[in-house]
């Protein structure tokens, strides 16, 4: 791989040096609250680095891993007093990997409810896991959040603008993994490492899968169709499995962090797509890995595919920590009209076609615009942070 020197030299930076995560002022505005803190969200993308590095401001921290069995004895279901010998004078406890742990929820009520002066956070890179064992327990008694890989904005504003827009073509190749970022020479050997242990061993290992070439395949086939309609009985032939195997599969990998699914955009018009969906990828690096494809972007024939992937994953990311109820979608009819990207505001449509040469724009169909009352934009190289930054939110 070839980088330019002024990009590579801010890979030389020391790892000490942290990209400030925009979830940061959100935990802190919520310690102490008489509420457990949750926080969910792929493996690696640095949910621990995060939460340790604010809890180095206090005295009286517990921090104990969901994945020692030490700890799984001691948190297997305690009574009150137990618990309190584990507390201690702690201020705070962070459980992390803490879905590991047998009814992690029930523990964590108690610790809400009759320690109020302690501060419980958790964290787990298995969203139905942790989201099942928490939910009736903790309810109103906690907030949550999901950590992503590092957003465009957090990595901009720790490049800075010059050195980010320089590194913009192989943020499409090879994704925005924190341990990428911080070792962009070894990219490709990161990322292989990350496909294989994340992908394959962590998915199959939760969900009890028991034919990982399948999932391996599946995985691979979404990664093919990224940004077309995906059709499971089509995705079903091509991977020798049953159409209501790929839709569980497809459901596990999405609770998992791995991809997520854009539902279709309808309403009142006979011709359009009611059913169909969109399966993306939450980040760039990974997708390409699992294909084998992580050339840089000038010899490379799916630019399109990695531009529409990139930019749905990013405005997932600020969606997410901005906790906007907007309601994400694309739109399609079976006259192949399209609009790649719909957003639904409080009642307000907007349409987004997505196009990475800034000279090969085009208007949205007048039909989508015409019915819906849509505010349109097309995002393209040129103006793609109007889209993937946070202020971008409350433009539209």
């Amino acid at each position: 791989m070839i980088f330019e020197e002024n990009v590579l030299s801010l890979w030389r930076k020391s790892v000490v040096v942290m990209i400030e995560r925009a979830l940061e002022a959100w935990i802190e505005s919520r310690l102490f609250d008489h509420k457990a803190i949750v926080l969910t969200g792929p493996r690696q993308v640095g949910k621990s680095t995060l939460i340790k590095s604010i809890l180095n401001n206090y005295d009286n921290v517990l921090s104990l891993d969901g994945d020692d069995p030490a700890v799984h004895r001691l948190l297997d279901r305690p009574n009150t007093e137990q618990i309190r010998d584990i507390l201690g004078n702690s201020q705070i406890v962070f459980i992390d990997e803490s879905q590991r742990i047998n009814e992690i929820g029930l523990t964590s009520k108690i610790i809400v409810d009759q320690f109020p002066h302690v501060q419980l956070i958790l964290s787990g890179s298995s969203s139905f896991e942790l989201q099942n064992q928490t939910n009736e327990p903790l309810t109103g008694r906690k907030w949550t959040a999901s950590l992503w890989t590092v957003s465009w904005s957090e990595w901009q504003n720790y490049a800075g603008f010059v050195k980010a827009e320089q590194d913009l073509e192989n943020r499409l190749v090879y994704g925005f993994y924190p341990d990428v970022l911080m070792n962009l020479p070894r990219s490709v050997e990161v990322l292989k490492e990350l496909a294989d242990s994340y992908l394959y061993k962590d998915v199959l290992s939760f969900s009890q899968i028991q034919k990982p070439e399948e999932v391996r395949k599946l995985v691979q086939a979404l990664a093919w169709q990224v940004g077309s309609e995906v059709s499971y009985r089509e995705i079903s032939q091509l991977c020798g499995l049953d159409p209501k195997t790929v839709s569980t599969y497809i459901d596990i990998l999405e609770k998992a962090f791995v991809v997520f699914r854009l539902p279709s955009f309808s309403r009142n018009l006979r011709n359009e797509i009611k059913e169909g969906r969109k399966i993306y990828f939450y980040d760039n690096g990974i997708r390409n890995a699992v294909i084998g494809l992580l050339q840089p972007l000038a010899l490379r024939q799916d630019i399109g595919a990695l531009w529409e992937n990139f930019l749905m994953s990013e405005r997932l990311k600020q969606l997410s920590y901005a906790k906007s109820v907007a309601n994400s979608y694309f739109w399609r009819t079976s006259a192949q009209q399209e609009v790649d990207y719909v957003e639904d505001l409080h009642g307000k449509v907007y349409g987004f076609e997505f196009k990475w040469n800034p000279k090969r724009t085009k208007s949205l169909p007048t039909t989508f615009t015409k019915n819906y009352q849509s505010e349109n934009k097309t995002v393209t190289r040129e103006n793609f942070r109007d889209f993937v930054m946070p202020q971008s939110l409350s433009n539209y």
